[in-house]
């Protein structure tokens, strides 16, 4: 990991260019979207993310990231992964049985209010139903009700994989719902989440073998990486540690061409990780970042050294609010769009909200 001034000693531990554990980021790319063409699907795009996007309390075996919510979305990602329970009538954020202090409708609305600022952009947000021994019956209710009331027409919860275009400005919802479709269908992703480590050489050469599939594979195929990951002998830290910088020096190699990386996935990604995400795009992708204040910038140290799944999308389809299968609906007005055969038999909203809406 290479060595540390003593004046400088705590900053260089905790920041290099692939890790961060810094409260703020070293670097902002607010508006890195938004130069990029409308006509390109959001399965075309490297897109930097985080896993577990809000835990930051608890332990350091719970704690994933540094950033609050603000700082993340002003450094460049653009895929939250939220982790909610609900209790009291209410959709709540955890890590585990760890209250993240915060709620979905929180979440939502300064998402939203980021958005507002920076139309140009789109966040996709995956929405879990946190540690379920089995699904709380009014989960799916619930989520919906609150897409509805807090999204402000501006939440894409069709089955289709969409345009940055039809997208900008808004939130782009991946659910895993059992019945019910709110949003994109995680399931049908191709998703490498190996978070059980048991040893962080075998975390490493799985990530990176799905970033090749990536980089290589079918580009109608939403594709999602989590170089993040826990276990008995380690915690998110130790793993962000040595994963990180190899992502980092894995994507460097390939670095000034544009390259189909997907969704990264991170726990404490450093600026310089986010920014070789963004810049993978194309060239145009790499304006707009500038160095957040009072926040020195540390160069990369060399690195000292979940399982894949992958299902294709079928073509695209129209349905009326009442399919021929004979599934019920929840309710939302008018049209929904059925784009693939579930794996398990579901409840099929249509769109949260009318497509003139979107």
């Amino acid at each position: 990991q290479g060595t540390c001034s003593p004046g400088g000693m705590e900053v260089q531990c905790r920041r290099s260019a692939a890790f961060d554990c810094m409260p703020q980021p070293a670097a902002c790319c607010p508006d890195w979207m938004a130069e990029l063409p409308d006509a390109l699907p959001l399965s075309r795009l490297s897109i930097p993310g985080t896993h577990d996007s809000l835990s930051l309390f608890g332990s350091r075996r719970l704690r994933c990231q540094s950033w609050g919510l603000e700082a993340q979305l002003a450094a460049g990602v653009r895929f939250l992964d939220v982790r909610c329970k609900l209790a009291r009538g209410e959709l709540h954020i955890y890590h585990l049985c760890t209250f993240q202090r915060a709620s979905l409708r929180g979440v939502l609305r300064r998402t939203l209010r980021f958005l507002r600022a920076h139309p140009g952009e789109a966040v996709l947000m995956r929405i879990k139903e946190e540690l379920p021994i089995f699904p709380r019956p009014g989960f799916a209710a619930r989520l919906h009700r609150c897409l509805l009331e807090e999204g402000q027409g501006r939440v894409w919860c069709r089955e289709e994989v969409p345009t940055l275009g039809q997208v900008r400005g808004k939130i782009v919802v991946l659910e895993a719902l059992a019945r019910e479709v709110l949003g994109i269908p995680y399931e049908q992703l191709s998703i490498s989440d190996a978070w059980n480590v048991l040893s962080l050489k075998r975390k490493w050469a799985q990530a990176r073998r799905h970033l090749e599939r990536a980089a290589g594979g079918d580009p109608t195929t939403m594709h999602l990486t989590f170089c993040s990951g826990n276990g008995l002998f380690t915690c998110p830290e130790e793993v962000a540690r040595f994963v990180n910088p190899r992502c980092y020096q894995h994507l460097r190699r390939r670095g000034g061409q544009p390259v189909r990386w997907g969704v990264v996935i991170m726990d404490f990604p450093g600026a310089g990780l986010l920014r070789l995400i963004v810049e993978s795009n194309a060239p145009w992708a790499s304006g707009h970042i500038t160095a957040a204040p009072s926040t020195p910038t540390v160069p990369l140290r060399q690195p000292h050294g979940r399982g894949d799944r992958c299902h294709s999308r079928h073509s695209s389809t129209h349905c009326p609010r009442r399919c021929p299968s004979g599934r019920t609906l929840l309710p939302a007005p008018r049209l929904c769009r059925r784009t693939s055969a579930p794996v398990e038999q579901k409840r099929v909203s249509s769109s949260c909200w009318a497509p003139g809406n979107l």
